[in-house]
């Protein structure tokens, strides 16, 4: 009797296309691993996407990161353009990746340059043959600075004595807190900054520049010429300091102050989903409060301005489509995300499910076959009986008893309905009565047989 639709084996391969399907929904719905490189390392960033970090973990978002560090922002951006990392901190006017897109700005700076009123440098050609103090800089930083001396027409001379020629600036390093003494021995005129202006070290930065001032008042340089400095280096942005942002009576400053700067962005690789780039921008404001207790840097994250998406898509420093649908709460549900697998989930399930219709049909059809088998068997035996001879009746004696031991293996592995098997249990007994009729006819001496029972509880 053939074994290969046993219900054991039905119940097996079920167990298997569940278990699948399981694993399928638990890869869908398992937590996203992404490699975040991170700079520089003696930054604020750093302290930021740790908290971050932790923040995914400690709630149980569908985002975890783990953290490449890197010392400058340049290898943080080749991390990503290299697919060594799928999210950067990542600085634009330093190195912007090809493949990078912006998620969200992590900080924006302003290059502020400071000195006591009344000192009259208020536009960077005032700034020549004077000395500029610089404090807490980067490479990035003295690149920014270079490059808008540049552009109207100066050079920066870093280090040196003596007088300054003409149409050059010399740059002074210092530490904060060497600043207000640079200021009363008149070793600088002025301070630089590349910083945010809001941040508690911009603040210290001016009150010590107004401390200097006999009038308390502080003079900053203005970039009026903002607009064609970035057609020149869009990689740069404009940035105005609102009037009274550092306090002070009088307020400083007195006026907006526009000028220039950088920015600090998380980016992600351009090949990266929407849903898990709209995750990873929802979570990083979603949690901004939780990463404040953490680290002030939460503080300066913002979303990337602009109007439109076309405008946001086909800017110079385009914004990822997943942070535009975070942006604009156009985020997929979980239908949208996981429409297709659910709709090859049901297709697979509904296949399955007429697979198994089909076996069932095959099962109730093996099963009446063999029965018709034996039945057929059975019948053709009355016949064959009337004509054996001794031996043959012999011979079809062992048949009945074969036929008999099989149903009755068949019964045990199979459930049979009590209408065909009590069919059977006839037929069998019938063959026996036949053939011992037919043995009694020719004079021959039957053996004693215990009668056979057979029943579906068999």
């Amino acid at each position: 009797m053939t074994r290969a639709f046993r219900p054991e084996r039905i119940f097996l391969v079920t167990s298997l296309v569940l278990t699948i399907a399981a694993a399928v929904a638990m890869y869908l719905l398992q937590a996203t691993t992404l490699t975040i490189a991170v700079a520089p390392r003696d930054g604020t960033e750093p302290a930021l996407i740790r908290a971050y970090a932790d923040a995914l973990t400690s709630t149980h978002k569908g985002v975890r990161l783990k953290i490449l560090p890197f010392d400058d922002v340049r290898e943080s951006a080749k991390a990503l353009e290299q697919g060594k990392a799928d999210l950067a901190v990542v600085r634009p006017d330093v190195d912007l990746p090809s493949n990078g897109l912006t998620l969200a700005i992590l900080r924006d700076q302003a290059m502020l340059i400071a000195s006591p009123a009344p000192s009259g440098i208020t536009t960077f050609p005032g700034l020549a043959r004077k000395r500029l103090g610089i404090v807490a800089h980067r490479d990035a930083d003295l690149w920014l600075l270079k490059s808008l001396m540049g552009y109207y027409g100066l050079t920066l001379q870093e280090g040196g004595s003596g007088p300054i020629a003409a149409g050059q600036v010399r740059l002074v390093p210092l530490a904060e807190e060497d600043l207000a003494a640079a200021f009363a021995q008149r070793r600088i005129d002025a301070v630089v900054a590349v910083i945010a202006p809001a941040a508690p070290m911009a603040l210290r930065l001016v009150g010590t520049v107004q401390a200097a001032s006999r009038t308390r008042k502080v003079d900053f340089v203005g970039v009026e010429d903002g607009p064609a400095i970035i057609e020149r280096l869009p990689r740069l942005q404009a940035v105005t300091v609102p009037a009274g942002l550092f306090g002070g009576s009088p307020k400083v400053p007195e006026d907006e102050v526009k000028t220039v700067g950088a920015s600090y962005r998380l980016m992600a690789k351009a090949s990266m989903s929407r849903t898990v780039a709209a995750d990873v921008t929802q979570h990083l404001f979603e949690l901004r409060s939780r990463l404040s207790d953490a680290t002030p840097a939460a503080d300066y994250v913002a979303a990337p301005a602009y109007e439109t998406t076309a405008e946001a898509t086909s800017a110079r420093l385009p914004i990822h489509p997943g942070a535009i649908d975070y942006y604009e709460r156009e985020q997929q549900g979980f239908i949208e995300r996981y429409g297709d697998w659910v709709y090859l989930l049901a297709v697979l399930g509904g296949g399955f499910g007429s697979a198994l219709a089909w076996l069932r049909q095959r099962l109730r059809r093996l099963r009446r076959e063999r029965i018709d088998v034996v039945m057929d068997r059975l019948l053709e035996i009355l016949a064959e009986a009337r004509r054996a001879d001794a031996a043959g009746l012999d011979a079809l004696t062992g048949e009945v008893d074969t036929l008999a031991a099989d149903v009755v293996r068949y019964t045990r592995e199979r459930e049979t309905d009590t209408r065909t098997m009590a069919a059977v249990m006839i037929a069998i007994e019938t063959a026996r009565s036949t053939i011992a009729d037919c043995r009694r006819m020719a004079g021959e001496a039957v053996p004693p047989r215990p009668a056979f029972r057979l029943s579906a509880a068999e």
